[in-house]
């Protein structure tokens, strides 16, 4: 699973999980159809959109020196009705 990132649990993406939409980080270089791709083999689901979006980092400071650190990128996957991913399960 090394193209996700990390999985966002905030109370914007569990309100999305209500409505079928996943929310991640996701690798910067990939495209919107590999994701689609990706996520369709890996979790077995139907996918009916991805919206992306780029997080800006803030900068880190290090000593008298401000370092700007790479901007992350989003992913909200939109499943079809039936279809969802087992995240929480233990």
């Amino acid at each position: 699973m090394e193209k996700s990132k990390n999985q966002m649990i905030t109370d914007k993406s569990i309100r999305l999980l209500q409505q079928n939409q996943y929310t991640s980080h996701v690798d910067s270089k990939l495209t919107k159809t590999k994701m689609k791709k990706w996520i369709e083999q890996f979790f077995n689901v139907r996918v009916d959109g991805i919206n992306t979006s780029r997080v800006a980092n803030d900068g880190k400071k290090n000593s008298k020196l401000n370092v700007n650190c790479r901007s992350r990128k989003k992913m909200i996957a939109r499943l079809r009705a039936n279809s969802f991913i087992p995240l929480f399960l233990n």
